[in-house]
């Protein structure tokens, strides 16, 4: 990463991000922008005003020739482009999407690093061999048509039952939209089915999730839960079926809810942290909000840290199949082997159907924050979301809703979008979430802790009690994306132990949004 000035020089002084020495455009640094006729010294003056983030031609560049940033063409000059002109979108043609025919397979080995040894958190052991981060009662639902009620309960049990449960950190209703009225045979339908009861199984869970049912819905309790898919410790019931008889009035609904969750309870109130690897961290990586900061400070940092984990034998798993798809060669290249990168284009292919069938392409992904945030297409964004899976070998692939079952650095496929690749990756086992933003979101989940990582200085200053780490500091130069790296890797072992993130100690949950490729009827 190159830059026109020193980055130290004062936020007074002119200054660009230049990625690559082959990029033939860079990033405005200077909060506000700057605006036209400020002068780069030897090189150029800029012809008019170019925002935070956006990007500047450093050189000409004629009508049809490639716009580069990351080493990568991420579009054609709609027109000539003289050098210190701002590069707005107009200006700059989207490319085609990378065929997915003849991609290199399993050719680029991850250079060997010593293992990271001796990292641990304190976290909770659960009998199938996973550990938690978090101590939490589950009520997952069959249907949308219990979700007042389930509402209604998970109040009163937090009110009433917990004060008496100090080890269990929170109750956490799994509420969806999906369940009935849908072609639950459907080709795509074992995707929200499959998602719902692997998210019942998440680690922070402890084998103890419990579900309420109306009785009438499609998915019925022994589709979602087929028996032996949560080892409840304690024998009994798992489930509460509304529709049943011996329910008389609302209150006899509630009442039954919370005696199943009492039991539940007794048995995760026994849980105790204990000290764990941090191999045994299971790592969701996503970002929202991008913009053109992302791909410069957050995110590298993200895959600097990610690096780490690897090393330390955990699980990391990278996603968003619209955001890493025009880079499916350079996924494919670092496959462990070629049935991992196999595996990877199947997954791409069928998620390029998915949207052909929609009437639409991978364009359709960026959002006018994007854009707004200096992110010209989705050709740009995407370059800039791989880097959160920083350099390893890519060791193995899960199709939507899958749960993983290996170490390593894992592309779990979904889509883009915030709500549904968290989902998703919770769904995959994961019990720490990393999520990246440049334009700002308060995401966050109820069922993992969210550490939220800032691209810019006045994001981070702005939203100072929302953003756990602020890695705008990357581009300023006052840390190097080693330095954040490292304090994320470091943050993450202490939120794994039960320090709350910003998100947790707010109580800012984001609805769960299942990914449902079937017709509803």
């Amino acid at each position: 990463m190159s830059n026109c000035s020193s980055p130290k020089s004062g936020a007074q002084k002119p200054h660009y991000i230049r990625v690559h020495p082959n990029d033939n455009v860079a990033i405005v640094v200077n909060d506000g922008g700057l605006p036209a006729g400020t002068e780069f010294p030897g090189e150029f003056v800029l012809k008019n005003a170019v925002p935070q983030g956006h990007k500047i031609a450093l050189v000409d560049i004629p009508e049809g020739e490639p716009v580069r940033r990351y080493d990568v063409v991420i579009g054609y000059a709609a027109s000539d482009i003289a050098q210190g002109t701002w590069v707005e979108e107009a200006l700059v043609r989207m490319p085609e999407a990378r065929s997915l025919d003849n991609l290199p397979i399993a050719t680029r080995k991850a250079a060997p690093v010593e293992p990271l040894e001796g990292y641990t958190f304190e976290g909770y052991r659960n009998a199938d061999g996973s550990v938690g981060t978090r101590n939490l009662l589950a009520i997952s639902t069959t249907v949308q048509c219990v979700a007042g009620v389930v509402d209604h309960a998970v109040r009163r049990i937090r009110a009433e039952l917990l004060p008496d449960y100090p080890y269990v950190d929170d109750v956490v209703a799994i509420e969806h939209i999906y369940g009935c009225g849908v072609a639950i045979d459907a080709p795509g339908a074992e995707i929200p089915i499959r998602t719902l009861r692997n998210i019942a199984r998440n680690p922070n869970f402890g084998g103890q999730a419990m579900v309420v049912s109306l009785g009438c819905e499609k998915l019925q309790p022994s589709r979602l839960l087929p028996e032996g898919s949560i080892p409840i410790q304690q024998g009994g019931s798992y489930t509460v079926v509304l529709q049943d008889e011996a329910h008389v009035g609302f209150d006899s609904m509630i009442e039954s809810i919370m005696a199943m969750a009492r039991t539940r309870l007794e048995v995760l109130n026994q849980r105790r942290r204990e000290t764990c690897s941090a191999s045994e961290l299971v790592v969701g990586v996503q970002c929202g909000g991008s913009d053109a900061f992302s791909g410069v400070t957050a995110n590298p940092a993200v895959g600097y840290a990610t690096d780490l984990l690897v090393r330390a034998g955990a699980t990391v798993m990278f996603s968003e199949n619209t955001e890493v798809r025009d880079g499916i060669d350079q996924l494919t290249s670092r496959a462990a082997n070629a049935e991992v990168a196999q595996e990877m284009i199947r997954e791409m292919a069928w998620y390029d159907a998915y949207l052909q069938r929609g009437g639409v392409d991978r364009s359709a992904n960026t959002t006018p924050g994007n854009k707004k945030g200096g992110l010209n297409n989705i050709t740009e964004k995407a370059m800039g979301s791989i880097v959160k899976s920083g350099s390893s070998a890519i060791s193995g692939v899960l199709a939507p809703g899958e749960k993983v079952k290996q170490k390593g650095l894992i592309f779990a496929a979904t889509p883009a979008s915030d709500f549904v690749c968290g989902t998703l990756q919770l769904a995959a086992g994961m019990n720490l979430h990393i999520f990246t933003t440049g334009r700002g979101t308060p995401y966050g989940l109820a069922a993992v802790p969210v550490i939220k990582v800032a691209t810019r200085d006045d994001l981070a200053r702005r939203w100072h009690d929302l953003m756990d780490v602020n890695a705008g500091r990357i581009a300023t130069g006052d840390a190097t994306i080693a330095d954040v790296g490292w304090e994320l890797f470091q943050l993450m072992l202490d939120v794994a132990s039960g320090r709350k993130t910003w998100a947790e100690q707010k109580r800012l949950h984001n609805a769960l949004a299942l990914f449902n490729p079937a017709p509803i009827t």
